[in-house]
């Protein structure tokens, strides 16, 4: 499958690039029934490089802005605009790199769900037919309110939150899940917060547990800030909210996942990889491996 499969745009089946200069900017008019997921379109094309830059390949641009938007139609869409054109790529084929991240229909499980950010794209990409857990530690409370006021606002409809370390998704049966997704967090299997002073997870047991859930053949996406090569897991993330790439393909292997890939797309070779993730200079644009395993 083609990372970008040109649908139409419009009413009159002109795709993307066949129909530049239409619109009032010589943009391609949206169609009514699409709208927007979620504000925060530079921190989406950031997650979503990869895609960027192969529209911009396409239509020659750049600084092409990605939305995921969901249409009034069964199906559902990535829009991929910039101000002279749009292309229409339906969300089965949106890839970071060559990682295929959800398809309609599908139960993913989320870890650190934060604030519920990427829950609401995942709720809405798998649709109503598929299955979201979103998971968080009790310790990291800011998530209550805030997945709170998403439920309050009619979203995550399709989605359970499990409130659990690392270890224990003891709440999912077997073999049930598709995705296991981890953006930004494998590292807190090695970070001690305050309110938790025993940790939030064992390495072995939370891969264990990933496995157990995951079905015969299922991927685990892992993505998060790179430590230096041989820096201690411990202080890195401790430290600064990092780890070393290789830690986290080894406690893979360790726990039996088949190593599939890993992405550069979310790479930063301009960070050094010494700050802490959330240092100014560098926050948002870390130097970020991305890792598929295959149980």
């Amino acid at each position: 499958m083609a990372l970008l499969k040109q649908e139409p745009a419009d009413g009159n089946g002109k795709s993307g690039a066949a129909a530049l200069g239409s619109g009032a900017q010589g943009r391609l008019a949206r169609p009514a029934d699409h709208a927007v997921l979620e504000d925060g379109r530079w921190e989406l094309t950031r997650q979503l490089r990869g895609l960027q830059a192969t529209a911009e390949a396409q239509l020659g641009i750049t600084q092409a802005n990605v939305d995921l938007v969901t249409s009034g139609r069964a199906e559902k869409n990535a829009i991929l605009a910039s101000d002279r054109a749009e292309i229409e790529v339906p969300i089965a084929d949106v890839r970071v790199g060559e990682i295929v991240i959800v398809r309609p229909g599908e139960t993913i499980l989320e870890l650190e769900g934060g604030r519920g950010w990427y829950s609401r794209i995942l709720s809405e990409a798998i649709g109503p037919t598929g299955k979201l857990y979103a998971q968080y530690p009790a310790e990291f409370a800011y998530g209550d309110a805030a997945y709170k006021g998403r439920q309050d606002a009619g979203q995550l409809k399709n989605t359970t939150i499990i409130k659990s370390h690392f270890d224990d998704y003891s709440a999912i049966p077997d073999a049930s899940v598709d995705k296991v997704i981890w953006i930004l967090g494998p590292h807190e299997i090695y970070f001690t917060p305050q309110n938790a002073p025993g940790g939030l997870g064992e390495e072995a047991k939370t891969y264990s547990e990933i496995k157990r859930v995951l079905k015969p053949g299922g991927l685990f996406i892992a993505m998060d800030h790179a430590a230096p090569a041989g820096e201690d897991k411990k202080t890195s993330a401790q430290t600064n909210h990092r780890v070393d790439p290789a830690v986290i393909l080894a406690a893979a292997k360790a726990g039996g996942f088949t190593y599939v890939s890993k992405s550069d797309v979310l790479a930063n070779p301009q960070d050094d990889r010494t700050k802490r993730a959330f240092d100014p200079t560098v926050r948002r644009h870390t130097d970020q491996f991305l890792f598929t395993f295959r149980k």
